[in-house]
């Protein structure tokens, strides 16, 4: 067990004791302070203060008035409506520092929680490559999932395919009717982009040709019937698709577990089953031959009040197959997290109705996100088309190797200086969208994500590089440095600091796991470093007072670099041994 978690057990303990002899609600949240100044943890008292009838301040000094001091603290506070405590910096550095030398690259990993997790993200129509706009699915989805291990649960990441639609519709008549010389020039030589244009093509005849139309939406119904010939002419016609969507997250480290086509539910009859349950529901009605839920009762306002189930042909919805899917989820897992645009909102509350009315026992958490614009708000490229995933992905490999160029273009070879920019651009672009909270919009701006100052992706690689040409220089081996390190001569404030920053990985990990946000490794990330740079600032390394106090924080170092490398691994970010 980490030590850190142990303090905060402790700490949960003994206000869990005293709230309960003062008679108030024993529920508590631990925060992480925004500054070190002000402790490793904090209670706030905020949400007490109805009961106690007084301010925050003095709610929280009532408490910590009867608050026995817990193991591991060696001081405790009040600051406005806090209580922050302060572990004791010599039993955290002890014993954090043994914990990363002999865990290593599984520091920070916490127990297994014996639970099953699928996190569903991505889930594009497979018409054409990944845009811009919501290159935050896969990168949020990759990065929970990869939080949610971390936290000791088995998760498997899912993309929902909707293989019955419109979409694959066009695509599919496209194939077939279309020939490769009608049609723009591919801008990219991947599956996908050579797909996109077929679909773009056809999209275009059908709005001119009733005729086309007609025959793309006998597509969709046969497909949406069941009829195997349909959908076996969309699956040859949407995989050379998928296999482009998947380079372009394999480019930017993401891996997919399991593709679920929608078309399943159909032909298992489980979409079938679905709509009959739920036309036995109070809350079903008819409307000219097709069917729908009124959800007046569940809050649902305005035109959305009518969730429709059928279509009067008698064919299933995108929504009502979702629910099926849904509820084969649940028979999969212990809990379901999902990641949505904003606009799925809607549709997300509609199926967790249906899910309620179904009487299921479990309903996915949403993890909602607001989308990405480029500089100017505009999303198109020269050609009048969206920005692509892969032009974003390209352009930030571009930019990262002018960077490198710059600082070391005398020295590095241009082979060596393409392998970092690689690393750097891929690292700026996965954490520039990551460090911005889901719900939050984000403008995609190259000056910023690429800094190598401030709370980037780059400023982190630089500390790691710094960590490993600190210990390069040394000539000395990890083992020995591991072996002689004694945290008891690590009594500078700067080194104690940094060392308690170390300690609290897995509270990290923990709490951004449990409240999807992975934001907090961001923050968590860049405040490791700029500890890290201050205690190099303050504390000579290599020229150190003595061979005991050298070796010693050379064991910080050491320790720092793995984990911040542990920490970019769990957004998908390779550390750098040099830049």
């Amino acid at each position: 067990m980490y030590i850190a978690i142990e303090v905060e057990k402790h700490i949960r303990k003994k206000l869990k004791q005293t709230l309960q002899h003062l008679q108030f609600p024993d529920t508590i949240r631990l925060e992480t302070p925004s500054s070190p100044d002000f402790g490793d943890l904090a209670f706030p008292c905020f949400s007490l203060c109805s009961v106690s009838k007084k301010s925050p301040y003095e709610t929280a000094k009532n408490i910590l008035s009867h608050l026995e001091k817990p193991d591991g603290v060696n001081k405790m506070e009040v600051h406005n409506g806090y209580i922050n405590f302060w572990f004791d910096t010599n039993q955290i550095l002890a014993n954090t520092l043994t914990s990363i030398f002999k865990k290593g690259k599984e520091y920070g990993i916490l127990s297994p929680k014996y639970q099953k997790v699928i996190v569903e993200h991505t889930s594009a129509n497979p018409n054409g490559p990944l845009h811009v706009g919501r290159a935050r699915n896969p990168i949020i989805g990759d990065t929970i999932t990869r939080l949610m291990k971390a936290d000791g649960f088995h998760v498997e990441s899912q993309f929902y395919l909707d293989d019955l639609g419109k979409q694959v519709a066009i695509l599919t008549w496209a194939f077939h009717h279309l020939d490769e010389t009608d049609l723009s020039k591919k801008s990219m030589d991947k599956p996908d982009h050579y797909a996109v244009r077929f679909y773009q093509k056809a999209h275009e005849l059908m709005q001119q040709d009733e005729r086309i139309a007609s025959e793309i939406d006998e597509l969709v119904h046969k497909s949406e019937l069941g009829d195997e010939d349909a959908i076996d002419m969309g699956k040859r016609s949407y995989e050379p698709v998928l296999t482009g969507i998947s380079e372009s997250l394999s480019s930017i480290n993401i891996s997919i577990d399991n593709f679920i086509p929608e078309s399943r539910f159909v032909k298992n009859g489980s979409v079938l089953k679905v709509i009959e349950q739920l036309k036995q529901t109070a809350y079903c009605n008819e409307e000219k031959g097709a069917f729908y839920l009124d959800l007046k009762e569940f809050g649902v306002k305005g035109r959305s009040t009518k969730f429709f189930i059928t279509r009067a042909n008698g064919t299933s919805l995108y929504a009502t197959r979702d629910v099926a899917y849904h509820l084969w989820k649940n028979s999969q897992a212990d809990q379901l997290v999902n990641i949505l645009g904003e606009d799925h909102k809607l549709e997300s509350q509609q199926v967790n109705i249906a899910l309620e009315l179904l009487n299921a026992d479990k309903k996915p958490i949403p993890v909602f996100y607001s989308f990405v614009s480029l500089p100017g708000g505009k999303m198109s490229t020269r050609r009048g088309r969206v920005v692509y995933l892969d032009d974003l992905i390209e352009e930030s490999k571009q930019r990262a190797f002018v960077e490198v160029k710059k600082r070391r273009g005398k020295e590095l070879s241009k082979e060596k200086m393409k392998d970092i920019a690689k690393v750097v651009g891929v690292g700026a672009l996965r954490y520039n969208i990551i460090k911005v909270q889901p719900e939050k919009h984000i403008e995609f701006k190259w000056e910023e994500a690429l800094s190598f100052e401030g709370n980037t992706a780059p400023f982190i690689q630089y500390a790691t590089a710094r960590c490993a040409s600190i210990l390069r220089k040394s000539k000395i081996e990890s083992n020995v440095i591991k072996e002689l390190c004694d945290s008891q001569v690590l009594t500078h404030e700067s080194e104690g600091r940094l060392g308690k920053q170390l300690a609290k990985l897995p509270i990290i990990i923990d709490e951004a796991a449990q409240g999807f946000k992975p934001h907090l490794i961001t923050q968590y990330l860049f405040d490791t470093a700029s500890l890290f740079n201050q205690f190099y600032r303050d504390c000579p390394v290599l020229s150190a007072d003595n061979e005991m106090v050298k070796y010693s924080r050379l064991g910080l170092v050491l320790s720092t670099k793995i984990v911040l490398e542990n920490g970019l691994a769990l957004l998908g970010i390779d550390g750098l041994d040099e830049m």
